[in-house]
C-alpha cells in the first residue's frame, strides 16, 4: 500500500512539472498580449470583491484574519471602501465605509493605501478584471485577490 501511494505522489508531481513545462511554452503568446498593452490609473475602474485571508502576527503568535470588501476604483487614483465584513481571530466585525488611493504603473504594478489602514502591493492584469493584493505592513501574512464584479 505504501508503494501505490507512494507512485501516486510521483505521478502527481510529473503531472504538475508537465503542466508547469507545458504552461511556460505556450506563455510567450498569453504574456506578449499583457505586454503589448500598458496599464494607466484608468485600468482599475469600478467595483470590485477582494476576498483574502491571513494573519496578523501579535506578540509573536499568528492570529487568521480573512476579509471580504467592495472596493470601487475611480479610475483617477482614488478608492471608496463602501463595505467590509472582517475575521480577525475568529470576531467578526463591519468597520466603516472607508477609502483610500492607488498607484498603477505601465507594467500594471502599484500600491493601494486604505486611509489609516493597510497598505498593499497590488499586480493588475492589462484589462482590469483581477487585482493580485499582498498587504506590506509589518507583522502581517495577508495576501487576495480583487475580481471585477462591476464596470
Amino acid at each position: 500500500m505504501k508503494k501505490i501511494s507512494m507512485m501516486l505522489v510521483m505521478a502527481v508531481i510529473a503531472a504538475g512539472i508537465w503542466g508547469i513545462t507545458a504552461t511556460q511554452a505556450a506563455a510567450p503568446g498569453a504574456f506578449a498580449a499583457q505586454e503589448d498593452r500598458d496599464c494607466t490609473l484608468k485600468t482599475l475602474r469600478g467595483s470590485y470583491l477582494f476576498a483574502a485571508s491571513g494573519f496578523n502576527i501579535v506578540g509573536g503568535v499568528a492570529q487568521p484574519k480573512a476579509i471580504h470588501e467592495v472596493l470601487d476604483f475611480d479610475g483617477d487614483g482614488a478608492l471608496e471602501v463602501p463595505f467590509v465584513s472582517l475575521s480577525v481571530n475568529g470576531t467578526v466585525s463591519h468597520p466603516p465605509a472607508g477609502s483610500g488611493i492607488y498607484t498603477v504603473d505601465s507594467t500594471c504594478r502599484g500600491t493601494l493605501v486604505f486611509n489609516n489602514g493597510p497598505s498593499y502591493d497590488i499586480v493588475a492584469d492589462v484589462r482590469g478584471e483581477t487585482i493580485s493584493m499582498f498587504q506590506t505592513n509589518p507583522n502581517t501574512v495577508f495576501q487576495g485577490t480583487a475580481t471585477k464584479f462591476r464596470h
